[in-house]
């Protein structure tokens, strides 16, 4: 795991890398100014951040089932009494979990 300063100069030098970079202004193309540049490594260094801390969050939610399907495995765990780590509903889950770690 990279700390925040660490993804900062990997930010950094990504913008750099991509240099020159240009604004449409007023119908014109012309390159970032300086104070762009240094905004643009900022936005890069938080967004670089915020997916390694909370990228997690948007991967279970895309790796859970449906409500729907949720709600059934959970129907047949209770018929089952199942509704411990032995039923469909707990596997499922926590197989999605464990392939998307919350980052500590």
């Amino acid at each position: 795991m990279a700390t925040k300063d660490e993804l900062q100069a990997i930010a950094d030098q990504e913008i750099d890398d991509a240099k020159p970079m240009y604004a449409q202004v007023n119908n014109e193309r012309r390159e970032f100014t300086d104070a762009e540049y240094d905004q643009a490594k900022i936005d890069l260094g938080n967004s670089k951040w915020e997916a390694q801390q909370f990228g997690y969050v948007q991967a279970r939610q895309e790796a859970y089932d449906s409500t729907g399907n949720q709600l059934d495995q959970l129907f047949w765990d209770i018929h089952n009494n199942k509704l411990d780590k032995t039923g469909e509903w707990y596997k499922a889950i926590k197989a999605v979990k464990d392939a998307n770690p919350k980052p500590e």
